[in-house]
């Protein structure tokens, strides 16, 4: 990996998977990770394993929260914080989202 990431690899598709995966996140980085030639993409299951993980913390702080009105702040703020890593992404950059970024790296997942 470069300074700038995957930079050297990615290509136009690259980057409209990893924007996908964001945007239409859980069901397209699933997708992604079920199909051999996606998933063997550096770039493209970085963004997918970053954008299912995203989700699923999000939707579960949404979930829980949402009897009060602090849920509804949570989902709002974590659709427009998925949309600006999506398009960080389309243009071939690495997102790290905080804390999640770093876990998913200690896991070994990416």
């Amino acid at each position: 990996m470069t300074e700038q990431g995957f930079a050297p690899e990615v290509t136009s598709d690259d980057k409209l998977w990893a924007l996908l995966s964001w945007l239409l996140a859980p069901i397209v980085p699933i997708i992604v990770l079920l199909m051999e030639d996606k998933k063997s993409r550096p770039f493209i299951k970085y963004h997918a394993m970053n954008g299912l993980a995203w989700a699923v913390v999000y939707g579960v702080l949404s979930a829980v929260l949402s009897f009060i009105f602090v849920g509804c702040i949570i989902a709002v703020v974590g659709a427009i914080a998925a949309i600006y890593w999506g398009i960080k992404a389309y243009q071939g950059e690495m997102v790290k989202v905080p804390v999640l970024t770093d876990f998913l790296k200690n896991q070994g997942w990416i």
